[in-house]
């Protein structure tokens, strides 16, 4: 199909957003990540976490037992997440026409909190409070404050279902993610469900490269759409945040690269630091959920104090 094409097509239309249906698929995926045994090595910013030395990361089950809907959801999203899909979104999203709501970060905080309030399945805690867990486990281990902020924000594209045309279902906002355009590397969880995605069969885009060059860098990478992605467009002109930031909003769930060291013939000079800031990120990312709960009161003074430090604008556009 010729770009034009992808881009006049119809978008399709916003499904109810079920915050309890999000937040149990986000838990499983979770769930399953974890029971690859991931434990990050730790680089830059700046030693091994010590948030989680207690957490009993062993009593997991093993990867291959992972629940049926984690394995239906991967059916679904790699069979969907193609590059007529991800340009039709990002067509969307940089559209002139497209009504962006107008929020400050706390303000998506608390929007964030009507859309899954009372649905996560394993704790009582609301959305902002776990936020605020990732962020205070960063702070405990003396990492940077915008490596802090970066906590306390990383989620937010889940707002994504909030906005027309930004998602069709779960399978566009969560998950793991990965470049469209090229044949999807081994390393993908359950790679197998790639089968009936039309790019593989595409001349182009089911080859080794695809459309992308090696040692051109990560960057070229059209990355599947989804929570990520999105908050990544958001911010990365509408804050002062450093690039090691980005990369960790921007790349959290690409597991097969920060985990599984898949793609990395694609890196250029420079990258690494990208990769190794994303790796530090990610223990406070998976393992940092407790019932443990937040003052929210309490802690507000001072994560309003990084918001404006890092969000000078103060009302971004979504």
């Amino acid at each position: 199909m010729a770009p034009s094409a992808i881009y006049a097509s119809e978008q399709p239309p916003l499904l109810p957003a079920s915050g309890a249906a999000l937040e149990a698929i986000s838990d499983a995926i979770d769930t399953v990540n974890k029971l690859k045994g991931l434990s990050s090595p730790i680089a830059a910013y700046d030693s091994k976490p010590k948030f989680d030395s207690a957490k009993d990361k062993a009593c997991f089950r093993q990867y291959e037992t992972a629940c049926e809907r984690v394995r239906t959801f991967y059916s679904e999203q790699h069979a969907r997440q193609t590059v007529e899909h991800n340009l039709r979104m990002r067509a969307h999203f940089f559209d002139p026409a497209r009504k962006r709501e107008e929020m400050t970060i706390w303000q998506a905080m608390e929007r964030l909190n009507t859309l899954i309030d009372d649905s996560d399945p394993d704790t009582e805690l609301s959305q902002i409070q776990h936020l605020l867990q990732s962020a205070e486990a960063i702070r405990r281990d003396g990492k940077p404050r915008w490596m802090q902020v970066t906590g306390l924000v990383h989620d937010l594209g889940k707002l994504m279902l909030f906005f027309k045309g930004c998602s069709t279902g779960q399978w566009d906002v969560v998950g793991d993610t990965f470049p469209v355009g090229c044949k999807w590397d081994e390393k993908c969880v359950f790679v197998e469900a790639f089968g009936p995605n039309p790019d593989r069969e595409h001349p182009m885009y089911g080859t080794k490269n695809g459309i992308y060059t090696p040692g051109k860098g990560i960057d070229q990478f059209m990355m599947s759409w989804g929570h990520d992605e999105f908050l990544y467009l958001v911010l990365k002109d509408q804050s002062v945040l450093p690039k090691e930031a980005l990369a960790m909003i921007r790349y959290h769930s690409f597991y097969p690269w920060h985990y599984e060291g898949a793609y990395k013939e694609f890196m250029a000079d420079g990258d690494e630091v990208l990769l190794k800031a994303v790796q530090a990120f990610n223990p406070y990312d998976l393992y940092s959920k407790t019932d443990e709960e937040p003052d929210v009161e309490r802690l507000k003074p001072y994560y309003m104090e990084l918001i404006d430090e890092f969000f000078p604008q103060k009302v971004l556009r979504w």
